[in-house]
């Protein structure tokens, strides 16, 4: 009978080594510290749990159970409510759109003819990886995203526009937004067309926190002349958009772990709340991949996270996790 037993406290012995090396590999990668014996004692176990379920999830994708797989990131020592509270940021009840200000779509007389892949990286007019850090201003790099991306296709310059300046100048204010709390693409369209431009990232750099507006019209790095929602919950819609226009501010429910710790595939979650929007993100094309249509997303949680900085999400699956939801774009 001891040998049996023998054998099962060997195998978890190996099994709580090996975990605790990944731990300390994820402190060095990440430059971990706590304050606390204590709190480590808490973050490693914070850790394990979100290993356990990552490495159950890419189990379920190897049996071919899951369209996409999942990673370990920089995150992972964090509890759900400390995740969602730090970088989700999108608040659409604050909506404040003045109608005098709105565009109306109007698609192509061709728009039933549709590429069947789309991606504005290749001709340029999407800006490298950002990172929002510890703030919530993801609804900042969605509307400077989007921005860009218009005022490249005008111009043929691809200029970095501030985040910093959307953070410091629209919130707390007429505008709507609440810097590191949360805000809304629209209300930043709105500063911008009423200010009279954005400025460059280089004049004005992202501090990761909220400060006094510093906007200088010596700087400005774009301007736009009105801005454009589109139809909620038309993915049709959307696709057209993507195709003619250029890449579109959107929100989802990104509340899930795994959207989280995604890595590659195509993202899926059948428990996505479309009522639940918490997050902005930049959509920069589109495709299909192993025969599953997906939306091809910036995020603005660095190069390290996702793929590369980006995710594919399920497109023309109901509308999942409510990418359709709340779109909108500025016009230049």
């Amino acid at each position: 009978m001891l040998k049996p037993v023998l054998i099962l406290c060997c195998i978890a012995f190996v099994v709580c080594s090996a975990t605790e090396h990944e731990w300390h590999k994820f402190k060095a990668l990440h430059s971990k510290r706590y304050r606390s014996p204590s709190e480590e004692l808490l973050r490693m176990k914070v850790f394990m749990d979100n290993k356990k379920l990552i490495d159950e999830h890419n189990e379920r994708f190897a049996q071919g159970l899951e369209s996409y797989t999942m990673k370990m990131n920089e995150y992972g020592d964090l509890t759900e409510d400390e995740f969602q509270n730090m970088y989700l940021g999108l608040h659409p009840s604050a909506a404040l759109r003045d109608s005098k200000k709105i565009a109306t779509f109007i698609p192509p007389y061709n728009a039933g003819e549709l590429p069947g892949t789309v991606d504005w990286r290749k001709v340029g007019a999407v800006t490298p990886i950002k990172n929002q850090g510890q703030c919530g201003s993801c609804w900042a790099f969605s509307a400077t995203g989007a921005l860009e991306a218009q005022t490249f296709r005008k111009t043929n310059q691809l200029i970095s526009l501030s985040e910093q300046n959307l953070l410091d100048c629209s919130s707390f204010n007429e505008f709507g937004n609440s810097g590191c709390k949360g805000g809304l693409m629209d209300n930043a369209y709105r500063y911008i067309l009423e200010n009279g431009g954005v400025d460059t990232d280089e004049s004005y750099p992202y501090e990761e926190e909220y400060n006094d507006c510093r906007f200088s019209n010596e700087t400005i790095g774009a301007t736009m002349a009105s801005y454009v929602p589109l139809t909620s919950d038309d993915e049709d819609e959307l696709a057209i958009a993507v195709a003619n226009v250029g890449p579109i501010s959107a929100g989802i429910d990104a509340s899930h772990l795994g959207f989280r710790y995604y890595s590659s595939g195509v993202y899926y979650q059948e428990d996505c709340n479309k009522n639940r929007l918490n997050h902005a993100i930049l959509i920069v094309g589109y495709g299909t991949e192993d025969g599953l249509d997906y939306w091809l997303v910036k995020n603005s949680w660095g190069p390290n996270w996702g793929d590369e900085g980006y995710v594919k999400m399920a497109r023309n699956r109901n509308n999942n996790c409510g990418i359709a939801r709340i779109t909108s774009y500025p016009l230049v």
